[in-house]
């Protein structure tokens, strides 16, 4: 691999996670001061992103490839569960984390997601973790703990509804990585996100019926909402799955913290949100658990498409 594509990769994928992470911290904004409801801004967001990149993919790629992911069930299975189960529940309990605590939490909970899929692929190999992977999910949890207890664990820092749909974000994120190795052969990545936040856009807007969420945003609610739809969801998946598929998911995972860390400095700075010494104890010990599975042995899952 040529240094300009390593380069190129890490510059992609930083990017993206950077992205990833002001966009969280927009929708914190727009949660905190704004007003909005997650059941009111993730349906909007996923759908209006699905729209954008299914006319993208028409031009770029034609309708029969388009359609292509639905003519055999097991293509629609695999792009349902990608879609509705992976990336649109993700996306979904990722801002309602942030809605319940702040978008520094809710990033660096979804980080854990590594864990989950050492877990899957272990389960996958039927072989117990090795030291390697203990050390990691330990650290991983140690974090979380830090998080969620201040260092004090005789009382939670954040509720424990963060703490599940934060948990239950890098879940999902695991369900996206492992689950569509077949689909990721076929088809662009563009074209099953396009399909993903579509099919999640409809479906949340139907669960929580959106249309009677009695919201009108103002001006700068409208260009929240835009910038959490172009930049959150479409540049930042397509930059950062472009990345990774330069340098490989071990780098991308390492690179892929810039999100939780422009997250939190923004929470910090802008948004005012606290961010003490146990919140950084957390940072750092899930960020070793990144560093550790992302050595030289690759990690027990092979497919890790994004993270």
């Amino acid at each position: 691999m040529s240094m300009s594509k390593n380069v190129k990769g890490a510059i992609l994928t930083t990017f993206g996670g950077a992205c990833w992470g002001i966009s969280g911290s927009v929708g914190q904004y727009l949660f905190d001061v704004q007003g909005m409801d997650s059941r009111w801004l993730v349906p909007l967001r996923l759908g209006i992103a699905g729209v954008v990149l299914l006319i993208w993919c028409l031009v770029r790629y034609g309708a029969e490839l388009v359609i292509d992911p639905w003519k055999t069930k097991r293509n629609a299975a695999e792009t349902v569960i990608y879609g509705l189960l992976g990336v649109s529940f993700c996306q979904f309990t990722y801002f309602l984390t942030i809605q319940l605590s702040s978008a520094a939490i809710g990033t660096i909970l979804q980080n854990t997601s590594p864990v989950f899929i050492l877990a899957a692929g272990c389960l996958g190999r039927r072989k117990l973790p090795g030291k390697k992977q203990i050390l990691s999910i330990v650290l991983a949890l140690a974090g979380v703990l830090c998080i969620a207890t201040h260092g004090n664990l005789n009382s939670l820092s954040i509720s424990p509804a963060a703490i599940v749909t934060g948990i239950t974000s890098a879940f999902c994120v695991m369900i996206y990585n492992v689950i569509p190795a077949n689909l990721l052969k076929k088809y662009p990545v563009t074209l099953l996100q396009a399909w993903a936040f579509l099919m999640g856009g409809s479906f949340f807007a139907l669960v929580f019926q959106s249309w009677k969420i009695h919201y009108v945003p103002n001006l700068i609610g409208i260009l929240g909402v835009a910038f959490v739809v172009l930049v959150g969801n479409v540049l930042a998946f397509t930059s950062y799955i472009k990345g990774v598929n330069m340098i490989g998911p071990e780098k991308g995972i390492l690179y892929s913290f810039a999100e939780p860390v422009t997250a939190a400095v923004i929470s910090t700075t802008v948004l005012k949100s606290p961010f003490t010494i146990a919140d950084a104890a957390g940072f750092l010990l899930i960020f070793m658990m990144l560093v550790l599975i992302s050595g030289k042995e690759k990690p027990e899952s092979a497919n890790i498409s994004a993270i």
